[in-house]
């Protein structure tokens, strides 16, 4: 029995991201949550022929607890969508009261679930998680996971379609290292289980990692304000639930980039901060996991010259970003502490 959990059930990420949790044959229960139109979406769904029974709730008469009790894995797409001319940083704004309030119920309900962030920013919003959990005293770091699969669906896509054969897409495979925001990610292409042509020139390359860092931007755009990337984010964190959902099942050598924390594996992180140069709490790497969450964060491994200046230039924004996290939450239990919260 595996109970999921979908926390901004109703929005654009949420609907087809609960419509493809309600399709996984290893989901059994799947609660939904929204402050409007849950019900509506979870009666939809609970008419799908697949195993899992469908609730939806809403704030009123402890939704939030209702809906995460007895969860096993919890998927946070809730915040507002990114609008044209918008940067992660505005997001920010308005997504951190959002997730801080979400991860509070967590840590009370269900702090041992696993907890899947998608909200944006995520190098921001995974650490208010931890930071939540911590002040609770629920903290575990192999269960809290940036999802940042779509930047390697977008890898897979965008090589595919410089190889002219959209039908590898799904073979593809591209190690997308540091974070989730513009010029934090930094695909390894040279790592790419298809290489890139042997003649591809510098400009096609470095147009290729800005399309990879920056693919959002090209869909807010072709959307003309109507939303951001729903559908195809949608699609990315249900395939990395599935791969949470298998290891949860006891499948072993499950192996794929999130965005974590690297107490959780403190020799990973080891090797993984001598290749960086840096200390940092938080990086996306390739992640092996395990029924009980994360069992390895494996190292960079061999970087051409190019990949390691992309590494250089996104540490300082990474380390910035992870800190605005941090200080978000020190700053909002603080304005608890002193008076009514404003959150």
């Amino acid at each position: 029995m595996v109970k999921a959990v979908v926390l901004g059930a109703a929005g654009g990420i949420g609907q087809p991201l609960a419509l493809l949790l309600k399709a996984n044959p290893l989901v059994t229960e799947l609660g939904l949550y929204d402050i409007v139109n849950t019900p509506g979406v979870a009666a939809d769904l609970s008419h799908i022929s697949t195993p899992a029974k469908v609730e939806g709730f809403l704030p009123p008469d402890d939704g939030l607890k209702k809906t995460l009790t007895g969860a096993d894995i919890v998927v946070i797409p809730a915040g507002v969508p990114r609008k044209p001319g918008m940067t992660r940083d505005d997001l920010f704004k308005i997504n951190a009261g959002i997730v801080k309030d979400l991860a509070t119920g967590i840590a009370k309900t269900a702090p041992k679930a696993f907890v899947l962030v998608i909200s944006n920013p995520v190098n921001s919003t995974v650490p208010i998680v931890a930071e939540v959990f911590k002040k609770h005293g629920v903290y575990d770091p192999k269960r809290i996971f940036g999802v940042t699969t779509l930047d390697v669906v977008r890898s897979s896509t965008f090589v595919a379609e410089i190889l002219g054969n959209f039908s590898l897409s799904k073979e593809i495979v591209v190690p997308v290292v540091g974070g989730h925001s513009g010029v934090t990610i930094v695909p390894l292409l040279s790592q790419s289980s298809h290489p890139l042509p042997a003649g591809i020139t510098t400009p096609d390359y470095e147009a290729l990692v800005k399309r990879i860092q920056f693919g959002g931007d090209e869909v807010v755009k072709a959307k003309d304000g109507a939303g951001s990337a729903t559908l195809s984010m949608a699609y990315a964190g249900a395939e990395f639930a599935a791969k949470i959902l298998r290891a949860l099942k006891g499948e072993k050598g499950i192996v794929a980039p999130s965005f974590v924390s690297l107490q959780a594996d403190p020799s990973g992180a080891a090797a993984l901060t001598k290749e960086l140069g840096k200390e940092l709490e938080f990086f996306s790497s390739n992640i092996e996991f395990g029924a009980e969450g994360i069992v390895k964060i494996n190292p960079l491994g061999t970087l051409t010259d190019a990949e390691k200046a992309l590494v250089k230039a996104a540490i300082p924004e990474l380390a910035t970003n992870i800190q605005t996290g941090i200080n978000y939450v020190a700053e909002a239990y603080k304005k608890e502490e002193d008076g009514p919260s404003r959150l």
